[in-house]
């Protein structure tokens, strides 16, 4: 019997697809919703080849409140929501911004318009560690807290911090509502996860991020390096105020990333907190040229680079201060970046050409033999 069903949006996405299987694993019901811009649909293959169990999939846009109706009047159990469906890229944002608020936010209103509709109450939220901007402004700020001001300075930031904000004022008006009726406020609920540099690859080599196009993350174009599909990686920027002049990110490996989606919705769902914003990241900054050195270990090749100038909206750095979800989730960043190299490697390695083609036939029988 699972202990609820949750609609995930953009579920065939990198960070969707393996919350989909944390989710599974946590005993979970799971409808997906996405429109395959930018992921595929071979992506349910490999989560029911891990899991044993296939999630239920409409192919459909955030942006159709009709077709959102009709996915939960079908699957009238669905009780929560994690919501991951959005354009993604902080330098194309600033390129396309209309199509980015239309995909993120107005995406977002229709899909809260949905839930109210057919009465469901909780909601995990993808938000960014973007929404905070440069953090450096303010004194003792790094690693950042989530106490620290918002102040996105790009496009996609600020979609994300719309729409927390959206979020946040649809809970508080719905527990007022309830309470002047004199119900129960405690059934509506949000969580803002703001989280850092998502990494890494499934263990088992057979699922991973496999961007549709250009990549616009770091490891992913390291990887693409490495196998040869692109000659250098482009640096953006060797002039920041680091030990190597290259900008400082928190890397989380995506199996933690993904338990952290499980653990804030168990939270909803037994502390009824209102809103609440957690950071999801391990604390530790790298820079841009650690990373090059870490995967270029990982796969035993040097890895060619270019130095760009720095892109609009960038920042010098972006780590995690994630003591408030280890204490109140009980959440931990248990993988190390040499786990998350290691194990992007072994998908790029493995799956050239991502979801495109079938995995090695040792690697899908290792996982079939953990499963038995």
């Amino acid at each position: 019997m699972a202990v609820g069903s949750v609609l995930v949006t953009g579920g065939t996405g990198y960070i969707g697809s393996f919350t989909a299987v944390a989710l599974i694993e946590g005993g979970y019901k799971v409808v997906i919703v996405d429109n395959l811009f930018n992921s595929s649909d071979e992506v349910l293959n490999r989560i029911q080849l891990l899991t044993g169990t296939r999630p239920a999939f409409y192919g459909l846009d955030i942006t159709d409140e009709a077709a959102l109706d009709k996915v939960f009047a079908e699957n009238p159990d669905i009780d929560n929501v994690i919501h991951f469906a959005a354009l993604k890229a902080v330098g194309e944002s600033g390129e396309i911004p209309l199509q980015y608020y239309h995909v993120n936010v107005y995406g977002s209103l229709c899909l809260l318009k949905s839930m109210q509709k057919h009465n469901v109450t909780n909601i995990v939220f993808s938000s960014s560690a973007t929404v905070y901007g440069d953090a450096t402004r303010f004194p003792d700020m790094i690693p950042i807290p989530e106490h620290c001001p918002i102040g996105p300075t790009n496009v996609y930031g600020r979609t994300k911090s719309t729409v927390e904000g959206m979020i946040t004022d649809y809970v508080t008006a719905e527990r007022n509502r309830a309470t002047k009726a004199g119900e129960s406020p405690n059934r509506f609920n949000g969580a803002l996860l703001r989280y850092f540099n998502p990494a890494g690859a499934h263990p088992s080599g057979i699922m991973g991020e496999d961007p549709q196009g250009v990549p616009y993350n770091l490891l992913p174009l390291l990887a693409q390096v490495a196998v040869g599909k692109r000659e250098k990686l482009l640096v953006f920027g060797d002039d920041y105020a680091s030990k190597d002049g290259t900008a400082i990110r928190d890397y989380i490996h995506i199996l933690d990333l993904a338990k952290g989606h499980l653990m804030a919705l168990n939270y909803l769902r037994e502390k009824s907190p209102g809103v609440r914003a957690w950071n999801l990241g391990t604390g530790l900054g790298s820079t841009v040229f650690d990373m090059v050195k870490a995967f270029g270990a990982a796969c035993g090749k040097d890895l060619k680079y270019e130095v760009a100038p720095r892109r609009d909206g960038d920042v010098l750095n972006l780590t995690a201060n994630p003591a408030r979800a280890n204490e109140e989730l009980g959440w931990k960043a248990e993988h190390t970046l040499e786990d998350a190299c290691a194990d992007l490697w072994r998908w790029t390695e493995n799956n050239p050409q991502g979801y495109r083609q079938q995995p090695p036939a040792e690697l899908l029988d290792a996982v079939r033999a953990a499963r038995k």
